[in-house]
This record gives structure tokens, sequence and C-alpha cells, in this order.
């Protein structure tokens, strides 16, 4: 399964981008889809998960500011992010959990795309 992320640029505070992330390759079904990013001398942390049944779970640090969305049957996952700050400057990585043949699940990860908050 290869993940592939776009839509990271640079932007001011208070500004808008939208991050996209395709999938390919073989599996049977993608479960959980989400975003982690990671700062600089920091860990990689969740964003913002999804299910296949549209359920969503977000860190509290982008509640009310991110929305993340996918599309089951092109198996892409989106992040709408508003109202960015410099604090949400970051590599972005999209990731899913794959079952790739039946009762094998694997997780997988997008390259990152950098997400850059500054005046």
């Amino acid at each position: 399964v290869q993940l592939q992320a776009s839509g990271g640029g640079s932007v001011q505070p208070g500004g808008s981008l939208r991050l996209s992330c395709s999938t390919s390759g073989s599996f049977l079904n993608i479960n959980k889809m989400g975003w982690y990013r990671q700062a600089p001398g920091k860990q990689r942390d969740v964003v913002a998960s999804i299910t296949n049944a549209g359920n969503t779970n977000y860190t509290d640090s982008v509640k009310g500011r991110f929305t993340i969305s996918r599309d089951n049957a092109k198996n892409t996952v989106s992040l709408q992010m508003n109202s960015l700050k410099p604090e949400d400057t970051a590599v972005y990585y999209c990731y899913c959990n794959a079952e790739i043949s039946r009762f094998r699940f694997g997780d997988y990860w997008g390259q990152g795309t950098l997400v850059t908050v500054s005046s």
C-alpha cells in the first residue's frame, strides 16, 4: 500500500490549507485513515483520524479548526486546515490501516508534506 500526500505549503497565520492523500497498491479494505504531524525536534503526534464509518477524532489543539474527511470509493483522505497558527508548523503525514489480505492488517505512511505557518 502506498500513500501520496499533497497540499502542503506556506501560509500566514489565520490562513487555510487543504492536505490530500491518495492510496494505491493492493489491499482488500482501508480501515482507519488519518494525519499525523511532526514539528522540528518533537515526536510525531496524531492530528486527526477517521474510520471507514466516518467517525472522527481530533487532537485538542486542532478541534474546531481542522476537518478530516475521506472518500471511501477512492480511498482518499483530506485534511482541511483553517485558522492556522504558527504552532501548526510541521511535516504532516497521512496514514492508513489496511487489510492487505484476509485477516492480515498493516499500517502504512505517506512521505510527508511540509506545512509552514509564518508571518
